[in-house]
């Protein structure tokens, strides 16, 4: 139940699945302010830390399954019809190329819920058309972290293929839990040991609990232009990757209005308003405690978290696709190893 991965980030993806059964066995992310993260969290992966447009296809294990989540800004290109073979910036082809070259059983892409956007529509269609060709049965969705487990509102889309020659005709992305978590159920234990950075935003070293520290400094015109608190009994807003965006802690009262794009804080109770913490916004992504975070500044710790999958969402997402493998059957009979489909009828591209 090997994996492939790409664009890894800090590993909510990888953990997600790992949490499901499957191992990520090679993964790729070029950002060097996560390879410590990721690497310490997956000491059993090979991090190969170079670009993937340097990286060829070769250099690449084979394995049942290829994961990740191409950069949006790349995904936009796909609008503009340009070649498979035009690797210039456009990231998203390189994911294309990998699984062109590999042939994994399946892959899973994410990306944000932005490309649902009527101005994206080509761009949209002309990804889902990349998938197809590269002989894989598409389906498609938008989840909500937060039917998933994920105490946050956090809408992101997601793309399943398997392989044709496997003839999956049903997949159903999962069902969403009946249950749906808050903040209370999830950092309630948090709200008394928080630690405020130093005035830069560097790690003070002095947390009892990993990364339980928060971003200090003002608050710009345009985080101030909505209620940026959520109460305990109510999901986080969705976790963003700027430490200066994060949501306030559900201790503080929601900001009184004061006229259109304008609020503030209230009256007396100033001293409530802080940005949720690192581990507080790792907790609400789903990041179990032992998943460590490692920076100097905390500028890189909440880009890394708010950044990620939620790893529970991604878990019930591998579930449904292992389900859908019947990984038993396809792990007795060795089912179509890379060299041996290669070696089949499959589409030209």
């Amino acid at each position: 139940m090997k994996l492939i991965s790409l664009f890894s980030g800090a590993g909510g993806l990888d953990l997600g699945f790992h949490q499901a059964g499957f191992q990520t066995i090679w993964a790729n992310e070029y950002d060097k302010e996560i390879w410590e993260t990721f690497e310490k969290n997956f000491p059993n992966t090979t991090l190969d830390k170079r670009s993937i447009v340097n990286i060829p296809s070769s250099e690449i294990p084979d394995a049942i399954g290829l994961i990740g989540g191409p950069p949006c800004q790349s995904w936009s290109e796909a609008g503009k019809l340009k070649g498979i073979d035009d690797h210039r910036g456009q990231l998203f082809f390189e994911f294309i190329r990998v699984l062109r070259a590999k042939k994994p059983l399946f892959f899973l892409a994410e990306n944000v819920s932005g490309m649902l956007a009527s101005r994206h529509k080509d761009a949209l269609e002309n990804i889902k058309n990349h998938f197809r060709n590269s002989g894989y049965r598409l389906y498609f969705d938008r989840l909500n972290a937060h039917d998933y487990g994920v105490a946050q509102d956090r809408k992101r889309i997601f793309f399943v293929g398997f392989r044709e020659d496997l003839n999956i005709e049903h997949f159903s992305f999962p069902k969403p839990l009946e249950t749906k978590p808050t903040l209370k159920d999830i950092i309630w234990d948090l709200q008394k040991n928080a630690v405020s950075a130093d005035s830069k935003n560097y790690s003070t070293n002095n947390c009892k609990i990993a990364n339980h520290e928060y971003m200090v400094g003002g608050f710009s015109s345009m985080f101030m232009s909505r209620n940026r608190v959520r109460s305990w009994d109510e999901p986080s807003f969705t976790i963003q990757a700027g430490g200066r965006h994060a949501p306030l802690h559900p201790q503080a009262p929601k900001m009184e209005k004061i006229e259109k794009d304008r609020q503030k804080f209230v009256e007396g109770s100033q001293h409530l308003y802080r940005r949720l913490s690192i581990r507080e916004c790792a907790r609400v992504q789903s990041f179990p405690d032992t998943h460590r975070f490692y920076y100097k500044n905390l500028s890189a710790g909440y880009k890394m978290v708010g950044n990620a999958v939620p790893p529970n969402l991604a878990f019930h997402i591998a579930t449904s696709i292992k389900r859908a493998l019947g990984m038993k059957k396809f792990l007795a009979t060795n089912l179509y190893t890379h060299e041996q489909y290669s070696n089949t009828s499959s589409p030209t591209y």
